[in-house]
């Protein structure tokens, strides 16, 4: 059984996908803080010199039937082992099983998707299903609350992000999964297929007006359930000439999804990408920028400064873990703004606080 009374000392709790980019930065990050989680994992070779440094438990499993098992003690797990759209489901469906608190960093519709259909499932096992816990989704996910919060009336919504960030080989792999896939929007409450490139517009994210890009960003379907807004998308910068590239691309993208392709992809990014290192991190911060538009007209823009993409990805991770750990939160699927407020971001090291713009028609 589920146990929420015990105190937060006698909680285990365990991150999978420890030895991964993302997943190596929290337990680190964590161990700092004085937190000792289970680090788990596939490959023992990867994992067990991570524990040995670290002095911290570690446990050998694949995610699958058998998961359970190795959680029969856990009351969270911290997942981080993509790409999740092959990883989350058996994760969660473990964790019902056993009982555990559901937390990851994933940035996919579809599986934000699968998490919010589990709801029920998580209401009768008593536990918290709560996906995107790093900067997918937490900065975007907020600035739609404070939004909504704003605009009580609002019809629709927009996010979006600028950031120098470098990138991990976990979130590299993940995007050659999803190429060929193109862009997405929600229409009427309804999650829509667009071609990449279609989508243009300019926006100042926090540093200039630049051209922007429509992109398939977990908001379009977390920011639905943090807020009930029925129209959303989601944008990055990018130059005039990369938005037409990126029109072609579409066209032909199909190509990329063959299984040959995909793989020789996935390899290279195996031998060549290594992720940022931490002076690139700490010299790269994120610019978040939201606008709630409602039927007179009255634009709602709200911005803010956070620490780069992965740090802004370990405070959360571990922010979420902790206040899981010692809270007493509902059970079912959340996002991380509706179970923690819209000021979750603003508590991160390195976020400022978000500033308001209003701007009535006429």
């Amino acid at each position: 059984m589920h146990e929420k009374e015990v105190t937060t000392v006698q909680k285990k709790w365990l991150i999978y996908g420890a030895y991964g980019y993302t997943g190596e930065l929290i337990a680190r990050e964590a161990k700092k803080r004085g937190m000792r989680p289970v680090l788990a994992g596939r490959n023992p070779d990867k994992l067990k010199p991570l524990g040995e440094e670290l002095q911290l438990e570690t446990r050998v499993f694949p995610v699958g039937p058998a998961a359970a098992e190795s959680l029969s003690d856990i009351a969270l797990v911290l997942h981080c082992a993509g790409p999740f759209q092959k990883t989350s489901a058996p994760m969660i469906r473990a964790c019902l099983e056993a009982g555990a608190d559901y937390l990851d960093i994933t940035g996919e519709i579809s599986v934000f998707e699968h998490s919010f259909a589990q709801n029920a499932a998580a209401k009768e096992a008593d536990i918290t299903v709560c996906s995107g816990v790093g900067f997918d989704v937490i900065p975007t996910d907020c600035t739609a609350l404070k939004l909504k919060e704003l605009m009580p009336d609002a019809e629709s919504l927009s996010l979006g992000f600028d950031s120098n960030s470098g990138i991990s080989p976990g979130t590299f792999k993940t995007m050659i999964e999803g190429m060929g896939s193109g862009s997405a929007e929600r229409r009427d409450g309804q999650i829509i297929p667009v071609p990449l490139g279609s989508q243009r517009r300019m926006i100042d994210f926090g540093r200039g007006t630049r051209s922007s890009i429509g992109i398939p960003w977990g908001d379009v379907s977390t920011a639905f359930y943090t807020t009930g807004i029925p129209n959303i998308s989601a944008w990055i910068p990018m130059k005039k000439s990369r938005i037409l590239g990126a029109r072609i691309f579409s066209r032909t993208g199909s190509i990329l999804t063959l299984p040959f392709v995909q793989k020789t992809l996935k390899n290279w990014v195996e031998r060549r990408v290594s992720g940022p290192d931490e002076t690139l991190r700490a010299g790269a911060p994120a610019y978040i920028w939201g606008e709630a538009v409602n039927a007179e007209g009255v634009v709602q823009t709200v911005r803010i400064q956070t620490a780069n993409v992965y740090d802004v990805t370990v405070y959360g991770a571990l922010k979420a873990a902790s206040r899981l750990l010692d809270g007493d939160f509902p059970s079912g699927s959340f996002t991380p703004a509706a179970l923690f407020g819209a000021e979750l971001i603003e508590q991160l090291p390195g976020s400022g606080k978000f500033e308001v713009e209003t701007v009535y028609p006429g």
